[in-house]
C-alpha cells in the first residue's frame, strides 16, 4: 500500500494518492492547486494514476481533478448524483475501484453536499476487511461538515444524520482520513491533526456522536460559521457552469 497525504494552506485542505506500488494502479482524491506534485508523488512511488476523484462538487476552491485526469490519462470520477455538465465516470454506493492489490468502495454519504462520497480502502494484501475512509468534508476530526452549502441547513443535516448512521457502522479501527482539518471553513470544531479512528471519533466528535435525529439537526444548524468567499460561484465552477472551472 502506498499513502500519500497532501496539506494545504490556502484554502485549507487535505488530498490523498493512494494504491499500489511496482507500476500497479492509484487514485488521487480531492486535488487542489498545481497538479505536478500529484504526478510527482505517483511517479516517485511507481505509481499510475488510474482514477482521480472528488468526494463531492466544491464550495471553498476551484477543484484541480478535471486538469490532473486529464494530464493522467485517468478518469475522473465523481457521484452518480453530481449535477455537472462534463463527462465524467460515475459511481455509485457500492460501486469498487479496483487499483491492484487495493480496493477503493464507494459509499453514498449525502449531508455536507447531496452527491458527497467517501471512499473505503482495503489493502488485500494485509487484509479483506477495510483499512481507512476517506471522508471528505462528511466526517472531520472533530466535527461534522456544514449541510447548507447545496440545499437547505435543515435538509442537509437529515441526509448528514443517515450517512453518520453508515460512517458508525464501520469497525472502529477504520482510520479517518479527512479532506479538511483546523482553519476550514467548512467545519466548527475541527482538530490540527489531520486524521483519526472511527472509534475515536465516536468517543470524542460531539456531533457525530449524537443519536437521535431531531437534537442531532438542532445541533448542525446552530452557530453555522460564514459560508465562503463566493462559494455559490465557485461551485458553480466545479459544475462546469462557467469558464472559471478550467
Amino acid at each position: 500500500m502506498i499513502l500519500r497525504q497532501f496539506l494545504h494552506n490556502d484554502p485549507v485542505g487535505i488530498s490523498y494518492l493512494f494504491g499500489c506500488g511496482g507500476k500497479a494502479a492509484g487514485a488521487v482524491v480531492d486535488p487542489v492547486g498545481d497538479i505536478q506534485p500529484y504526478l510527482q508523488a505517483a511517479d516517485n512511488a511507481g505509481m499510475r494514476i488510474q482514477f482521480v476523484i472528488d468526494t463531492h462538487v466544491h464550495a471553498d476552491h476551484l477543484s484541480a481533478g478535471r486538469a490532473l485526469a486529464e494530464a493522467a490519462g485517468a478518469p475522473y470520477v465523481l457521484s452518480s448524483t453530481a449535477g455537472v455538465s462534463f463527462p465524467f465516470k460515475s459511481v455509485r454506493d457500492g460501486d469498487v475501484l479496483p487499483l491492484g492489490n487495493v480496493t477503493a468502495t464507494v459509499l453514498h454519504t449525502p449531508g455536507h453536499t447531496p452527491e458527497h462520497i467517501c471512499i473505503l480502502v482495503t489493502d488485500r494484501t494485509r487484509a479483506d476487511e477495510p483499512w481507512f475512509v476517506l471522508t471528505g468534508h462528511t466526517l472531520m476530526v472533530g466535527d461534522l461538515g456544514r449541510t447548507e452549502l447545496a440545499v437547505s441547513a435543515e435538509e442537509g443535516a437529515k441526509q448528514l444524520f443517515r450517512s453518520v448512521r453508515k460512517l458508525k457502522g464501520l469497525p472502529d479501527h477504520v482510520e479517518v482520513l479527512p479532506g479538511a482539518y483546523a482553519g476550514s471553513v467548512c467545519g466548527r470544531r475541527l482538530s490540527g491533526k489531520p486524521w483519526s479512528t472511527i472509534g475515536f471519533e465516536k468517543r470524542h466528535n460531539q456531533a457525530f456522536a449524537i443519536e437521535d435525529e431531531a437534537e442531532f439537526i438542532r445541533f448542525m444548524v446552530a452557530e453555522i460559521p460564514p459560508a465562503p468567499p463566493e462559494a455559490a460561484k465557485i461551485r458553480a465552477a466545479n459544475s462546469g457552469a462557467t469558464a472559471a472551472a478550467a
